[in-house]
């Protein structure tokens, strides 16, 4: 079985734009469902469909499939969920770990999220300086969360 095994932060600062070169994203969802996640995404020119189940702790099951960029985009456009989540997402190496970088736009814009991607949940993790506070256990920074209560919405 693939696992993911994930942990989330807010960001602080400017500083890892220094380093930071990134590809336009979108992604909808097919099915919203917590157990069954069902995601439509492009990024760059390539398409791709994921399947996520129930989370444990920070762990959940994960397939991804490379598909057709026009079929990506053909199911972006006429079966996802809306708001579709469109964001830049920069790939930045730290300490031999990649952080991916996820800066939203459109009903999410000002929201900006880390996430890095562990082998184990007891993992240690060295910390970039622009890492700033926790939130993998918080929902409503999953990016399924956001297609339903978008950041704009939130009160601050």
């Amino acid at each position: 079985m693939n696992m993911e095994i994930e942990r989330k932060f807010l960001i602080k600062g400017d500083s890892w734009r220094n380093t930071a070169k990134g590809l336009f994203c979108r992604q909808g969802y097919l099915s919203l469902i917590r157990e069954k996640i069902v995601r439509i995404r492009t990024i760059g020119h390539k398409g791709f469909l994921t399947i996520k189940g129930p989370s444990k702790g920070i762990s959940r099951p994960e397939y991804e499939y490379e598909i057709p960029f026009d079929d990506a985009e053909e199911m972006l456009e006429k079966l996802c969920e809306r708001p579709l989540i469109e964001k830049y997402r920069y790939r930045i190496e730290f300490n031999g770990l990649i952080w991916e970088v996820d800066e939203f736009f459109g009903e999410n814009s000002g929201l900006i999220l880390a996430e890095v991607e562990l082998e184990s949940e007891n993992d240690s993790l060295p910390f970039p300086e622009w890492i700033g506070r926790e939130v993998s256990h918080d929902q409503r920074y999953s990016n399924a969360s956001l297609v339903k209560f978008p950041y704009r919405d939130w009160e601050n």
